[in-house]
């Protein structure tokens, strides 16, 4: 089975089950100042999870974009990846644990689903602790579809909890299930997480309680379903291969094979390099190519599509690969990547051009890096054979060095490196970023204050204004909001003029001072599109969406606008009238990354 055909299962499996399919949401994340990118199916959904209304109702299925770099130094072995598909199966308030559990049961082994051999299908369940009891209901209903009790295993919270995110928060427990990756035949008769061979796949969440400042776990009044499948692993199990082995990553592995004229088993370090040569070439083309793109840069999410590509460029280089001998070797790579999800998302054939001008370009800059680092390298002075770890520090931070590039040229000289030293060196800087942007990675919810709420509404009028000074070309690519100001991300090509920027200031002022209404509707895409809302249209499934529109509401049952400002495609939340916002003032404006701009704003 095909990654495209085991998606489309899932997706229509559920469909089958009451769920509307929604399309995945951007890599980065809508408002959120707490994380870089979507890391995960629920993240998109808090909104909805914490009791809004979906637009698509209370049974939703997806499969989301996600880009995780906590385990970036873990890339290389044969299931860890930057950028991954979590497929996942919701219920907002509707459902609960025995549809969810029968029905991932019968999608894994029905013949309507993926007909695993339930033999080779394990679980685990929440134990209980003194916070909340041991989850009994799951454990019965496990036994009820047919999992022997020698399958179901009981673990703490460490293993089946999930949430919350913060000091407080909705949480509850979760139940996993397991696939035995051995050989058939020697499959335990019972489960034991501790044995790597019993590989997770599947995840089913149930949000039912809310973990209050006190630290006490309340009972939800709407219990929630959650659950993640992850597409690269479930497509390795179904083709009996590594993750690297299936048509997600094959014909990327094949590119490479040719560029380099090795093959990919041949040998460990050459199949952990291609590895990594895919894995990060993939995520960088993900990120860049998504409809509210970022291009490398040394800040924020820029600056990890600037760290994958460097990285996927040393291994290269380890491999024979590099612009000198093969000046279009990534362009080859980035066509094949998007060849393989031409399909199921269509944005990366249409910003092809953009996405390969970008990685090349980083490429070729990457590659001076290189060679000054490597005559830098030459300068070092040794001791006894020792490279210090301040002087390895130091090609890394001035020249962009990596430092296992250090290790590699002095084990060819017969030198060792200062490890510690480096790593000292490194945790010094490390605490200094950490300090200086405190609060920036930390995972959560976003702040849904009236501050933040005040300049999420500000960033659409921002937006209305600069298309009417600059033209229609321009699109939001990425926004970051905190309570005390708005940064706003766009594209256009130079930086603007102080004339521009007073019109825009203005435009987004009078707006205010008319006191403009704001209201939303939920309406099918199409009909979005065709009323001129604004937006990221990256479904290609029929599905309803919010609206804002703010201008002068004609009072009409029907709602009609006079004066329409700003209609554009959004999940809220925003005032109901511009008058609460105050006085606008832009404050900065400056260069985000290659063809994108950068404005930082204010309310008053």
């Amino acid at each position: 089975m095909t990654a495209n055909e085991l998606r489309q299962k899932y997706l229509e499996f559920f469909q089958n089950k009451g769920h509307a399919i929604i399309a995945s949401a951007s890599l980065i994340p809508e408002n959120d100042p707490t994380v870089l990118f979507t890391t995960a199916g629920m993240h998109p959904l808090v909104p909805y999870l914490m009791g809004a209304n979906h637009p698509a109702g209370k049974r939703l299925v997806d499969a989301q974009k996600c880009v995780r770099t906590d385990d970036i130094d873990e890339v290389g072995d044969a299931t860890h990846h930057t950028f991954f598909e979590m497929m996942g199966n919701w219920s907002l308030g509707d459902y609960f644990k025995e549809e969810s559990i029968a029905w991932s049961w019968e999608f894994l082994t029905s013949a309507e689903g993926l007909n695993l051999d339930p033999n080779l299908l394990a679980v685990s369940v929440f134990i209980g602790d003194d916070d909340a009891p041991f989850d009994e209901e799951s454990y019965n209903l496990w036994l009820k579809v047919g999992v022997p009790a020698d399958r179901i295993a009981k673990l703490p919270k460490k293993n089946n909890w999930w949430g919350p995110a913060g000091q407080s928060g909705p949480c509850g427990p979760d139940t996993e299930i397991f696939y035995w990756s051995g050989r058939p035949e020697e499959v335990p008769s019972s489960f034991n997480d501790d044995n790597e061979l019993w590989v997770e796949i599947w995840n089913n969440v149930f949000m039912q309680y809310f973990k209050n400042t006190e630290g006490n776990f309340d009972l939800l009044k709407q219990k929630n379903v959650d659950t993640g499948l992850g597409l690269e692993r479930v497509t390795a199990i179904l083709n009996h291969g590594d993750n690297y082995q299936t048509d997600l990553f094959w014909p990327i592995i094949q590119k490479i094979e040719e560029l380099s004229k090795k093959e990919y088993l041949s040998d460990q370090i050459i199949t952990r390099s291609m590895r990594i040569i895919a894995d990060h070439v993939k995520a960088a083309v993900f990120i860049i190519g998504d409809p509210k793109g970022v291009s490398p840069s040394n800040v924020g999410q820029g600056y990890v599509v600037r760290r994958l590509l460097r990285r996927a460029i040393v291994q290269a280089g380890r491999l024979g690969i590099d612009i000198k001998t093969n000046s279009n070797w990534l362009e080859k790579i980035v066509e094949a990547i998007i060849n393989i999800y031409a399909i199921a998302y269509p944005e990366l054939v249409d910003n092809k051009i953009f996405i390969v001008q970008a990685i090349v370009q980083e490429g070729e800059k990457f590659q001076r890096t290189l060679d000054n680092g490597l005559k830098e390298f030459d300068k070092i002075l040794v001791e006894n054979n020792l490279v210090k770890g301040s002087d390895i520090f130091n090609l890394f931070q001035s020249y962009g060095f990596p430092w296992e590039l250090s290790e590699e040229l002095a084990l060819e000289k017969g030198w060792k490196i200062d490890r510690s030293g480096f790593e000292e060196e490194l945790a010094k800087h490390q605490e200094l970023s950490r300090t200086a942007s405190a609060g920036k990675f930390k995972g959560g919810l976003a702040d849904n204050s009236v501050e933040t709420t005040r300049l999420h509404t500000a960033a659409h009028l921002l937006l209305a204004a600069l298309r009417q000074v600059l033209g229609d070309h321009v699109a939001q690519k990425g926004s970051n909001i905190t309570a005390e100001r708005l940064r706003f991300d766009f594209s256009h090509p130079e930086k603007m003029t102080p004339e521009q920027m007073l019109k825009v200031e203005s435009l987004v002022n009078e707006a205010i001072n008319q006191k403009l209404k704001v209201a939303f509707e939920e309406i099918a895409l199409a009909d979005a599109k065709e009323s001129g809302a604004t937006g990221v249209f990256d479904s290609k499934y029929a599905e309803k969406v919010k609206v804002y529109t703010v201008g002068q509401d004609n009072g009409k049952e029907q709602r009609n606008w006079d004066n329409i400002f700003s209609r554009e495609i959004c999940g809220g939340p925003h005032v109901e009238t511009l008058e609460d916002l105050g006085h606008f003032k832009l404050i900065k404006e400056e260069a985000s990354s290659a063809g994108v701009r950068r404005l930082k704003a204010v309310l008053e």
